[in-house]
């Protein structure tokens, strides 16, 4: 861990990074004497690809956590059981979440919904979801504000698939231990699509992302088409976060 946290760092202090900046670990076997899939051929270690690039939180290649994003199931392509492809492992092997991308890019939408084998939703292409059961105050119209938030918080069940046949990302992780420590119910279980249609709000969850209001699944509307109370006091709770826990990241040495 120590030689890995060391070798960021030199590479951000090669390119004078210390802000703004997205970046991308990948470990392979190393490499190969000859090509070969064989790891017998790997005979000079692993190698370590670290690829930093200049990437704001909310751009081009991410979403608009402000107006929201639509979402589409993906057709034919499931999420695959740990038996034959554990997707809690985050692995190179993309072409399951690169078809539905696909999907989602014809159709319009900014990502799609992946069911297991069995139809129960796990994820998107991209990201971990959320959604938002209010058990009072369904249909009335609401403004964001601390009463709201607070009554948002006594009411509302947050769900989110359990990480059976998906990525339990840092992020996901994140919101739950922050909806818990703002008194939230919280259920993590295997839910289905309708339930993800009926919601109250739907978000999603990723390291580039952060949380994302989802306003449409389907074509079917979600909430009154724009983010809502909760999903907004969890942005603002997980801003906090991030920039005051600071036992939740690592200082970048100084260098010119």
């Amino acid at each position: 861990r120590e030689e890995i946290v060391d070798a960021i760092f030199r590479v951000l202090a090669a390119n004078g990074m210390r802000d703004g900046a997205h970046m991308r670990l990948t470990l392979t076997r190393g490499e190969k004497a000859t090509s070969s899939m064989n790891p017998n051929f790997n005979v000079y270690g692993t190698t370590l690809i670290i690829l930093p690039e200049w990437k704001p939180t909310e751009g081009a290649t991410t979403y608009d956590n402000t107006k929201g994003v639509s979402l589409i199931t993906a057709g034919t392509c499931r999420r695959s059981p740990p038996s034959t492809l554990d997707n809690k492992i985050h692995h190179n092997n993309m072409i399951q979440n690169i078809l539905p991308k696909i999907q989602a890019n014809l159709a319009g939408a900014a990502d799609a919904i992946m069911l297991d084998v069995e139809g129960f939703v796990s994820e998107t292409n991209a990201t971990n979801l959320f959604l938002v059961r209010c058990d009072s105050g369904q249909g009335e119209e609401m403004e964001v504000n601390v009463a709201v938030e607070e009554d948002c918080v006594r009411n509302a069940v947050l769900v989110t698939p359990s990480a059976d046949h998906c990525l339990p990302g840092i992020t996901r992780d994140t919101v739950l231990l922050l909806a818990k420590e703002l008194g939230m119910q919280i259920e993590v279980r295997r839910v289905s699509l309708s339930e993800f249609y009926c919601a109250d709000e739907v978000f999603t969850t990723g390291t580039m992302g952060e949380l994302t209001p989802v306003t449409m699944i389907d074509g079917r509307k979600i909430g009154d088409l724009k983010r809502g109370p909760v999903t907004s006091l969890l942005q603002k709770t997980y801003k906090k976060a991030v920039e005051t826990r600071l036992d939740w990241s690592t200082e970048i040495p100084p260098f010119s």
